[in-house]
C-alpha cells in the first residue's frame, strides 16, 4: 500500500485500505476501483490522504495498533457516556457518570493491554477512519498517545489507568458547551473561543466528586490546556504547578489536534506535527514528554514516499524499532531515473543521510 494525497489520486486507482465510519461500517472497501464520483465524495468528507495499491508498494502492510473493532467499540462507549451525562438530570449526573466510568474502565483495561504488549511504535490513525463528530475520535486518540507516552516513561500500571481515564474524559466538559460552537464548521470567533475554554472548568466540576475515580482524573480535565510558560488556560499555571499527568495529556491533545482532519484545516502528517510542536518545546510543552512522543509514534508511516538528499527516492516498507526516524526504504529511483530493480535501504545504517521531503503527491507514471 502507498500513502497518497487525495489531490494526486486518479480515476482507476485501487483503494488499498478500507475506509470506515464510526458505526463500524465500511464506506469504501479495500480493493475498490476509485472513480471521479468516489474521489469527489472523499473530497467532500475532507479526506486528505488514502492508501492505494500499486506495483511499487506490493507487500507493504499498514497495520493499526488497535484493531478497528476495538476502536469502534471504545469510541461508541465514549459517545454513549458523553450523551448520557449530557441528557441526565442535574441531580443524577454524578450517578450516571459513575456508571459510565465503570464501562469505560473496562475498555481502558483492554487498551492498556494492547499498548503494553505492542513492541512497535504507535501507528498514527490514517484517514481510514471517518467520524461524524470529532470529539469522540479525539478522546480515543488522545488516550492512545497518552498511554504510549506513559509506557515509554515507565509509569506504573496504576498510573497508566489514571492517565488513561484522564485522557478519555479530558474533554467531558464540552457537553456543557453549546452545540453550535462545538459543531461550527469554521474557526471560532474570539467570544466563541472564550466560551469553549470554559470546558476545562466544566469538566473538573463534573469529575471532582466522583467516588470511584481519583481526583487526578478531574485535574487532567482541568489542566490539559495549561502551558509551562503560563500562557495556557484556565488558570495560567506554570511548569511546577501543572501535574505531570496533565503535561502528558496536553502533548497528546495537541498532537492529535494537528494530525486530525478538520473542516477548516488540513490534516498534517506526523513528522510535520512534531516540527510544529518542537517550536513550543520547553515553553509550552514538557521536553521529556515531547521526546517520549517522538520515540513512541511512527513518523513516516509505511507506504510513504520519501525523497533523500542524495537524489534517491524510496517508499517506506517497514519501521525500525530502534529509531522511528530511520525507517527501511525500498529505493526505486536514483538521480531522476527509475530503477529496473529496487533494493532495500536501512536508513539507520546511514545516520548522516537526510530525508529531504515526504512526497505524498508522488505518482509513478506506470503504476
Amino acid at each position: 500500500m502507498q500513502l497518497i494525497a487525495l489531490e494526486a489520486v486518479r480515476d482507476g486507482m485501487t483503494l488499498g485500505k478500507t475506509i470506515w465510519n464510526d458505526a463500524g461500517h465500511p464506506l469504501l472497501q479495500q480493493g475498490v476501483r476509485l472513480n471521479e464520483r468516489s474521489i469527489k465524495r472523499l473530497e467532500q468528507l475532507n479526506v486528505q490522504y488514502i492508501y492505494i495499491d500499486t506495483a511499487l508498494s506490493k507487500g507493504i502492510e499498514v497495520v493499526e495498533t488497535v484493531p478497528h473493532t476495538v476502536r469502534n467499540c471504545v469510541v461508541k462507549e465514549i459517545r454513549q457516556s458523553f450523551e448520557a451525562v449530557q441528557k441526565a438530570d442535574k441531580k443524577k449526573i454524578a450517578y450516571v457518570l459513575e456508571q459510565k466510568a465503570y464501562a469505560l474502565s473496562k475498555d481502558l483495561d483492554e487498551l492498556i493491554k494492547i499498548i503494553m504488549e505492542s513492541g512497535e511504535a504507535l501507528m498514527v490513525l490514517s484517514d481510514a477512519f471517518l467520524y461524524d463528530e470529532y470529539i469522540y475520535q479525539h478522546s480515543f486518540q488522545v488516550t492512545l498517545y497518552a498511554l504510549a507516552i506513559a509506557k515509554h516513561l515507565k509509569y506504573s500500571e496504576k498510573d497508566l489507568k489514571t492517565i488513561g481515564m484522564g485522557a478519555l474524559l479530558h474533554d467531558i466538559g464540552k457537553i456543557s458547551i453549546p452545540q453550535e460552537i462545538l459543531q461550527k464548521p469554521s474557526r471560532l470567533t474570539e467570544q466563541e473561543y472564550e466560551e469553549m475554554k470554559e470546558h476545562t472548568k466544566y469538566g473538573f466540576e463534573l469529575l471532582r466528586n466522583l467516588y470511584t475515580m481519583p481526583l487526578l482524573v478531574a485535574h487532567c480535565a482541568f489542566q490539559h490546556h495549561e502551558r509551562l510558560d503560563g500562557t495556557g488556560y484556565p488558570r495560567g499555571l506554570t511548569e511546577k504547578e501543572i501535574h505531570p499527568f496533565a503535561k502528558i495529556i496536553a502533548v497528546a491533545d495537541v498532537f492529535d489536534a494537528l494530525s486530525s482532519m478538520r473542516v477548516y484545516r488540513k490534516k498534517i502528517l506526523p513528522v510535520e506535527c512534531l516540527k510544529i510542536m518542537a517550536k513550543g518545546e520547553g515553553t509550552e510543552f514538557d521536553p521529556i514528554v515531547l521526546e517520549a512522543l517522538r520515540k513512541c509514534i511512527v513518523h513516516y508511516p509505511n507506504g510513504t514516499i520519501l525523497q533523500l538528499e542524495d537524489e534517491r527516492r524510496g517508499i517506506v516498507i517497514r519501521q525500525n524499532p530502534i529509531n522511528p526516524l530511520r525507517p527501511v526504504l525500498r529505493v526505486f529511483e536514483e538521480q531522476g531515473q527509475i530503477l529496473k530493480a529496487t533494493y532495500e535501504l536501512v536508513l539507520i545504517d546511514f545516520p548522516t543521510l537526510k530525508i529531504v521531503e515526504v512526497q505524498a503527491d508522488y505518482v509513478l507514471n506506470k503504476q
